[in-house]
């Protein structure tokens, strides 16, 4: 383990493997090098690239810090300062929010891979509660974690029998210690989760190439929304993983990525 210290001073653990031009993975909810797609992602990529994994703020090793989008963009941008001033990034679900404004920043992104962001932009899924971010900050701020934990899984479709299940499991203490961050994500996504078309105003300073993906399996908002999301961006195209979900498999993904990124 690595650790470099962002512009707040907060201390942001992160991994290297391989051997190529840097990447950076940016992790979606509750996720952490650990605990997440990750690890699996790196060890398909690194015959190919200098993987950069790490932990976002308060996950894992990097510690509990101010948590807004802002203080994470910087995070990335010091992990590509890091890796030499220039990088690739890929982010999956709520993380693919998090590399896209952080690609729009200008942090030295100089390819964009996104998968699924989670956002609906059509009536193919019921709008998020306009609520969602003030109820969650409530839950945190009381100490509900395991309430904060199912509210989010149920946001995002799981079963409530699942949820129930999932409760009884070791797992969910270790969901329950991340809780907290919750909150970030939503806001990464707030607004864009209403049925609403996307503004195609918000990201005219992301001009690298960038491939938005799905899963041919996913939830038909899902797979909308990821089309969307490359049709307003000045400099994407759309691709469709055939047989996957949104935990897609890293097997399935890392050539799909390999064939984006170096060429």
């Amino acid at each position: 383990m690595n650790t470099v210290v962002s512009a707040d001073g907060t201390r942001i653990a992160y991994e290297v493997s391989g051997d190529g031009p840097p990447l950076i993975i940016v992790d979606g909810a509750m996720c952490s090098r650990a605990s997440g797609p990750a690890r699996p992602l790196a060890a398909e990529l690194a015959t190919d690239f200098t993987v950069y994994a790490y932990d976002r703020r308060g996950r894992g090793d990097s510690p509990n810090a101010e948590f807004t989008p802002e203080r994470e963009i910087e995070d990335i941008a010091t992990l590509v300062k890091e890796a030499g001033g220039a990088a690739y990034l890929f982010g999956s679900s709520s993380g693919a929010m998090l590399a896209l404004e952080a690609a729009n920043e200008g942090v030295g992104a100089t390819k964009l891979a996104m998968y699924e962001p989670p956002i609906i932009t059509d009536d193919q899924h019921a709008p998020a509660p306009e609520s969602a971010l003030d109820d969650m900050r409530d839950l945190i701020a009381h100490d509900r974690r395991g309430d904060a934990v199912a509210t989010f899984m149920r946001s995002v479709d799981v079963p409530g029998f699942v949820v129930a299940i999932m409760r009884l499991l070791p797992m969910w203490k270790k969901l329950k210690g991340v809780a907290h961050t919750l909150p970030n994500d939503l806001m990464l996504v707030e607004g864009l989760r209403q049925g609403r078309p996307l503004p195609t105003d918000r990201w005219t300073s992301a001009t690298m190439p960038t491939l938005v993906g799905n899963g041919g399996k996913s939830p038909a908002y899902l797979r909308n929304s990821a089309a969307a999301m490359a049709r307003v961006l000045p400099n994407a195209t759309h691709t469709t993983l055939p047989g996957q979900t949104h935990l897609v498999k890293a097997k399935a993904l890392a050539p799909v990525l390999r064939d984006f990124f170096l060429t």
